[in-house]
This record gives C-alpha cells, structure tokens and sequence, in this order.
C-alpha cells in the first residue's frame, strides 16, 4: 500500500456533478466535510510493503459507509462506483472509470477484522466531530434495548440435540469426508440425519421421544470423543458445528457411571441445572442466539440491541429557553401579587 489518502476530484467530475446535484448528496456532503477522515494512513498495519499496489484503504472504507448508509449489497455498491455521479465524485475518480469488482469489498472487510481496524474510521470521524465542536463531554444520554429476532428456526430441546448432531456431520462430510467415514455408520446415519430433524415428524409417544433424545446424546458423544481423541487432527474440532456440538452436548446431557462402573449418558433434568441464558445456546446456526424475555409479554429468540441517544440542547436554545422562563417568571409573579389578597 502506498499512502496517498483519497484522490483529486477530476474537473470535469466536478463539473457533472454539480449540474446533476445543485443542492448535493450525502456522497457529495461526505466528500466535501469529511474527506480528511478517510486516510489511509491509519490503516498501514494491515497492508504489506511489497509488490504491486492495491487499492486505497480510504477510498474503501468510504464505499463502505455508504454502502451502509444506503443498505446495498457488495454488488450493488461496486456498481455505483461505475455509475453515479456522486459516487465518482466523493471517492475522487474519472467519469470513465470502470472501477472494481465486488469481491475487494469483502476482502477489505476481512482484512481490517483480522487487524481489529473496525473502528478506525469510526474513531476519526468521532475525532473529527469533536475538533469541530459537534460533540463534547458529559450531556444527558437515555438508553433502551429493543429485541432482535434472529433468522433461524425455534427449536426446542429435543431438535436442538438432534439438529446439532446433524449439523456437525455435515460440516464434517464436507471438510473431512474419510475421516467421518472411518467413525461412524455412514448409512445409518444418513437415514437418521438425512432430513432436517423436525418436532412435526418425531414419535408422540413419550417414551419414544425420551428413546430419541437418548439416541441423539449417544451420537453427539460418539462424534465428540472421536474429535478429541488423541489421533485426531486438531483442525476437526476446530470446526464451528463441532465445538457448537460439544457445547449443545454439555447443556442438553450429562454423562455418569452406573451401578456396575459403566458410564451412561442422559438428558438432565431439573436436578442436574443447565447452563445459565447468556451461555445456553438455542441453535446450531446461530452461535449468538439466545432465548430471551422483555416484560410479562415479549419472548423470543434472537439478540437485544441497546440503543443510546443524546438528549441535551444546543446552547442557542437553552439561552433562548432561560430568557423565555425569566420572562414568563416575571409575569407570573405579577399575576401572582395581584392574585394573592384574593387568595388570602
């Protein structure tokens, strides 16, 4: 990477844009205000010293925030850089040019997680607001969460065990198909995992559904000693699904020694505790999700996102605000010395 930070607006992108936004754009205000935010500077750590040169990181992190301002898709958001006029203009290139395929987005994207660089733009700009004097200490902030429903199915305990058994085979069909061959009965567990595991299909009777579960605890332990055993790679449990296993399998069973020394697994139950909520998980597919409750009324599964906005006033107002009190104070007082003997 050679640091130039963003380029020299053409003139004649100048020209363009300007007769086709006379009173601007949210790319063309970003461009115009906040330009020296987007540096490349802050992110050299990330980028080697060698080789060709690729493409600016601040040129990048700025298709990104408007890309989130606008809620496009990678996509959506290389072909803007070819075809509006504001776009070109607020990343500093030619009416002519074609720009970049959509796939350096995501790949600028891994980059900056992987150097935890998320917040480097987001720093600048708040860095920036506060030399302009748009933000400053202390004030008055309220908070609130609100829920989140994630996009995933609600499974209860039964599907969760058999769902995470599923999940972790295949996964592991596809990153370590002879190793899984070599532990497990393929056939019989392509009959018993094949379709997704589903409360609608399960037996009703009680005793059958109790067998199952006992069947899936038996599965999810077979995989998971085989995937900690000492002969096993250790990229094998270094797999999502196989490590969201093994958790589902110590939230859902618990596995102890009988009367003859033998070592049985079973579903816990209220005397054996699980794992409190915000470790519990609620599905394979979603690391993050937790059941969760709001109130009397509100139950789901999925996040809570909180939500923190500023309510002071800017000081023009609250000077007007206490000029307006001092007078309304004046006059009731008055009204009052006038009303008090009436009163009395």
């Amino acid at each position: 990477m050679r640091p130039v930070g963003l380029p020299e607006i053409p003139e004649r992108t100048v020209v363009v844009a300007r007769a086709a936004f006379p009173k601007g754009s949210l790319a063309i205000r970003v461009r115009d205000r906040l330009s020296e935010v987007f540096a490349d500077e802050p992110f050299a750590g990330a980028f080697g010293v060698r080789g060709a040169p690729g493409l600016s990181p601040g040129v990048l992190s700025l298709v990104t925030v408007l890309q989130y301002c606008e809620d496009l898709t990678d996509r959506q958001a290389a072909a803007m850089t070819v075809r509006a006029i504001d776009w070109k203009y607020a990343l500093g290139m030619e009416l002519s040019d074609t720009g970049f395929d959509a796939s350096v987005l995501s790949r600028f994207r891994s980059r900056l997680a992987d150097h935890g660089m998320e917040r480097v733009v987001f720093d600048r700009l708040l860095e920036h607001c506060r030399e302009a004097g748009l933000v400053a200490a202390g004030g008055k902030q309220r908070t609130d969460s609100t829920h989140v429903i994630s996009a995933v199915r609600d499974l209860n305990r039964l599907e969760l065990a058999g769902e995470s058994v599923r999940a972790a085979l295949e996964a592991l069909a596809v990153a370590a198909p002879s190793w899984l061959a070599g532990r497990i009965d393929v056939v019989e567990f392509a009959e018993r995992y094949g379709p997704r595991v589903d409360g609608w299909r399960m037996p009703s009777s009680q005793t059958k559904r109790e067998r199952l579960a006992q069947v899936f605890g038996q599965d999810a332990l077979a995989l998971c000693r085989a995937a900690w055993a000492a002969g096993t790679p250790v990229w094998i449990r270094e797999i999502e699904a196989v490590g969201l296993l093994r958790q589902v399998l110590v939230q859902t069973y618990i596995v102890r020694s009988d009367a003859r020394g033998r070592q049985v697994i079973r579903k816990r139950d209220a005397d054996d505790g699980v794992p409190p909520g915000h470790l519990r998980l609620a599905s394979p597919y979603d690391a993050d999700a937790r059941w969760a409750a709001k109130g009397e009324d509100l139950f789901w599964m999925g996040y809570k996102v909180h939500l923190t906005e500023t309510c002071g006033t800017l000081p023009e107002a609250e000077a007007e605000a206490g000029a307006g009190a001092g007078a309304g104070a004046g006059a009731g007082a008055g009204a009052g010395a006038g009303m008090m003997p009436n009163r009395i």
